[in-house]
C-alpha cells in the first residue's frame, strides 16, 4: 500500500516540492488523521516513510509504528524547477513536463526510476510474511505505481494523485495490479 502524505501550501498550489521540507497545512493534517481509519485495519509486517517531514508527519497523525526511515522514498530531486508551478516553467521551457523534459540540478526520470525500483525490492521482501505500507509522495508514488506493474517509470504520468490518499498495490494471481487508486480515506474505509 502506498499513501500520499497530507496536503501543503505548495502542493496545493501546484508547486513542485521536492527535497524542500514544508509543513503540512490544517487540511493537510487532518487528511492524515482521517487515514488512521482505514490504515489501522492493516496489520503492516512494514512501514516505509520518505524522510521528509511531511510524510514522516503523515505517517505520526495515520497512526502508524515502528515506521522505518527510507531515503529512495524521497520526492523527486526536481533542482532548479523546485518550487515553480510547470505554468512557470513553461515560460522559459515551452511544452515542459517532469515526466518528459529535463530537470536542471535535479534528478531525470531514469534516477528516480532506480530508486523506485530498490524502494520495490524491499517492499517485495517483505511482501511474503504480510503487508507493507510505504508513505512518500506525489510524482514518487506514481512512479512506483508504474514500475509495480511493470510500466516504465513514464507510465506514472498517466496515474493522478491527490494529497492525503492510499491506493493498493496488490495481485491477481501471479501478475502484480494496482487494486485501488487515489482512495480518499472514507472511500477506503469502505473498501479496505
Amino acid at each position: 500500500m502506498v499513501v500520499r502524505h497530507g496536503e501543503t501550501e505548495w502542493s496545493r498550489d501546484k508547486k513542485h516540492t521536492g527535497r524542500t521540507d514544508i509543513e503540512l497545512t490544517p487540511v493537510g493534517e487532518q487528511q492524515a488523521r482521517e487515514l488512521a481509519g482505514p490504515l489501522s485495519r492493516i496489520r503492516p509486517v512494514l512501514v516505509l516513510c520518505s524522510p521528509s517531514g511531511r510524510a514522516r508527519r503523515t505517517a505520526e497523525l495515520a497512526g502508524l509504528t515502528d515506521v522505518v526511515i527510507e531515503p529512495d522514498l524521497a520526492e523527486w530531486d526536481y533542482g532548479d524547477f523546485e518550487g515553480l508551478t510547470t505554468a512557470e516553467i513553461r515560460q522559459s521551457h515551452p511544452q515542459w513536463t517532469i515526466w518528459t523534459g529535463d530537470v536542471p540540478g535535479g534528478e531525470g526520470i531514469e534516477q528516480v526510476a532506480e530508486r523506485a525500483d530498490r524502494v520495490l525490492g524491499r517492499i517485495s521482501e517483505a511482501l511474503h510474511p504480510g503487508d507493507v505500507i510505504a508513505v512518500g509522495h506525489g510524482h514518487f508514488n506514481r512512479i512506483i505505481a508504474a514500475r509495480w506493474i511493470d510500466l516504465p517509470a513514464v507510465g506514472g504520468q498517466r496515474l493522478w494523485l491527490d494529497t492525503g490518499t492510499l491506493c493498493v498495490l496488490g495481485f491477481e494471481h501471479d501478475h502484480r495490479v494496482i487494486q485501488r487508486w487515489n482512495l480518499p480515506p472514507a472511500a477506503a474505509d469502505s473498501v479496505l
